[in-house]
């Protein structure tokens, strides 16, 4: 084969490849909304002080909506796993789109569900997602009161207080 049917074929092969990458002519790029820091920081805040009025000294952890953190704030006189545990219940509660309670439930029916050998995920109660229009755009948890249905209602409180903005 000559350099010039050569230098064609693979400029054939390269503009067949190409043509086949390309994104179809209807393609749209997605369209979403993300917490901001201001937001993640008021219900990370908020929890934390809700709990706090009610004598239970927690840390709160808010994630995005890749369960990356956004804000994680350890609280006045809590133990180091708090933080991990806060964590762990936010980013269970974002990943599988409902409260990290929905997990402890179902390992409770079975404790062979798969989940609980996932990295970071938590059978613990005490995270919310956080949704606007339907959608999981984040989650928030918090650890160190005496039992993770307290710590949910802190939580709670947090994502309540920036309702108005989640829209």
């Amino acid at each position: 084969m000559s350099s010039s049917a050569l230098r064609l074929a693979t400029i054939t092969v390269a503009s067949a490849c190409a043509c086949a990458w390309t994104a179809p002519a209807g393609a749209q790029l997605l369209n979403h909304k993300d917490l901001t820091a201001s937001i993640a920081i008021t219900i990370a805040q908020t929890a934390i002080e809700t709990c706090k009025a009610n004598g239970y000294a927690v840390s709160a952890t808010v994630v995005g909506r890749n369960g990356e953190i956004i804000v994680q704030v350890r609280g006045d006189d809590t133990p180091p796993h708090t933080m991990e545990n806060s964590f762990r219940k936010a980013y269970t509660a974002r990943t599988l789109r409902s409260p990290s309670g929905a997990l402890a439930d179902r390992v409770k029916a079975d404790p062979t569900t798969p989940y609980v050998h996932l990295t970071n995920i938590i059978a613990f109660r005490g995270a919310l997602p956080i949704k606007v229009d339907g959608q999981v755009i984040g989650a928030a948890g918090a650890s160190g009161a005496p039992g993770g249905d307290k710590d949910e209602a802190c939580v709670k409180a947090g994502i309540d207080k920036v309702a108005d903005q989640l829209k």
